[in-house]
């Protein structure tokens, strides 16, 4: 699929470039002006500081040494051997000699080269007055020298370097004026740039929130109308980032939720149809018209007692069968409806029919699905004693095992063969429909209700062999009322 645009990280990661590529940029910029200022500035001032230390300092000490060399002939003497006015001058030459070669203007470089030259002439002059200081008879030369040629000399250097210092100083200003101007400059591109960044960051983020809050929205009503039970809509995707894939798997699961909501809707359809049907198989015509025969039968020979007794289980069956259309009964109003049954039947099989009931009475309290066990012994009854000559034996019992009940209808009777008991079998798992056999369809529904209501790991499984028993064994969980 081609894709329509770009994912959620794409279009942050694009908002992103857009604010911080400006801005290094500009930080960059900016600090290599401050660089260069900051150089600038350090060069000047280290030179203003040079040239300031001999602007003091080196008229005063050289006309002192000087002085002293003419007018005290025991230090001139030390004087001259240590040589001090020429380290004083050949200090003052490397100094200015420096500033010289890193001078970036011509009329540096012109005030630094005189400073220079008058220091090799100041070199000169200091060599005569050493010679003559050491003979005697040269005092009046040597002050004529020293008032003429040394002070003035030192006064013609003190002159440039202040001179020099006077244009550094003047550089200074300079180098401020255009640092100033820099930053106005640097201030007023700063604001556009800012500006520029401003604008790109509020169209792409406008971009991006209209790209999340938009699906967002149409997701949200999509959700309230899958809500209020449509799950027939779907979103639209119309990208192919995050929120696409997050669209992609609302419409899949809306799908799914309504695939379970119309296979549970079938399920509940079956379950009532299923229960209609078997509360249509215990309302028999049949067994109503021979029950109804069999107590007038009895009324008719004075027999008071059975009559009672055939009204009052016929009316005890009826009224666990009805049970005011509740879906779940208790143990014992099953046990007291298949005792009912038992009761009315061994009347009319009474040469053939003989039950028992074991059910703990620990287990009367729990809960069972109505119509469960009924089925299972009217089952017993019809294809199992009946079919068998002499008499035969409807065993119930029910067992509790941690938090399962187990319910066991047996009998006697005459059981199935494999193949009947594969078919059967076959009938009770859906697997094979066989609308001629009531038994095997009764059995059905009894499986199925309890699937449907109590889930896929509990139902009925039966087993026979033939021409000895038959049992139906029914296995749910333990529900408390």
């Amino acid at each position: 699929m081609q894709k329509t645009g770009s994912n959620l990280k794409s279009r942050l990661r694009m908002l992103l470039l857009v604010c911080l590529v400006p801005l290094t940029v500009m930080i960059i910029y900016l600090l290599a002006i401050l660089d260069q200022f900051s150089e600038r500035y350090d060069t000047i001032v280290e030179n203003i500081t040079m040239a300031n230390a001999y602007n003091i300092n080196f008229k005063e000490n050289m006309d002192y040494l000087m002085y002293i060399i003419v007018v005290n002939s025991e230090r001139a003497e030390e004087l001259v051997d240590t040589e001090q006015p020429h380290v004083m001058i050949d200090e003052a030459r490397e100094v200015f000699q420096n500033l010289y070669e890193i001078a970036d203007a011509d009329y540096a470089r012109s005030r630094l080269k005189g400073i220079l030259k008058s220091l090799n002439t100041l070199e000169d002059r200091v060599e005569e007055i050493e010679r003559d200081a050491l003979v005697s008879g040269s005092y009046d030369k040597n002050m004529e020298r020293l008032d003429l040629n040394i002070r003035i000399l030192t006064e013609l250097i003190q002159e440039q370097i202040q001179k020099y210092i006077y244009y550094e100083a003047t550089n200074l200003e300079v180098l401020r004026e255009g640092i100033r101007s820099d930053v106005d400059t640097a201030i007023r591109m700063s604001i556009l740039v800012f500006g520029v960044i401003l604008a790109g960051a509020l169209l792409i983020s406008r971009k991006i929130m209209i790209g999340i809050t938009e699906p967002i929205q149409r997701l949200c009503e999509i959700t309230r109308q899958a809500g209020r039970g449509d799950f027939a809509v779907r979103v639209q995707e119309k990208s192919d980032d995050e929120l696409a894939a997050l669209n992609a798997s609302f419409n899949q699961m809306v799908e799914k939720i309504g695939r379970l909501v119309e296979d549970i809707r079938i399920e509940q359809i079956n379950l009532r149809v299923t229960e209609l049907k078997l509360l249509q198989a215990q309302i028999n015509p049949h067994f109503l018209y021979n029950t109804l025969d069999a107590i007038i039968w009895l009324a008719e020979a004075g027999q008071k007692e059975q009559v009672v007794r055939m009204v009052s289980s016929l009316s005890g069956f009826f009224r666990t069968t009805l049970s005011k259309g509740r879906d779940y009964i208790s143990v014992q109003e099953e046990e007291a409806h298949i005792r009912s049954y038992l009761e009315i039947q061994q009347f009319r099989y009474r040469d053939i029919l003989e039950y028992e009931i074991r059910i703990p009475e620990e287990m009367y309290s729990y809960q069972i699905l109505k119509l469960t066990l009924q089925p299972l012994v009217e089952n017993a009854l019809y294809h199992g004693i009946k079919n068998k000559r002499g008499l035969g034996h409807i065993l119930v019992t029910g067992e509790q095992r941690e938090e399962t009940m187990i319910f066991r209808v047996r009998d006697d009777g005459m059981g199935m063969d494999e193949e009947r008991l594969k078919d059967v079998r076959e009938i009770i798992s859906g697997e094979l429909v066989d609308q001629n056999n009531p038994s095997g369809f009764g059995l059905f529904n009894v499986d199925q209700r309890i699937r449907l209501n109590y889930g896929a790991e509990y139902g009925l499984t039966i087993d026979s062999e033939y021409m000895r028993w038959t049992e139906a064994r029914v296995v749910i969980p333990v529900v408390k009322n």
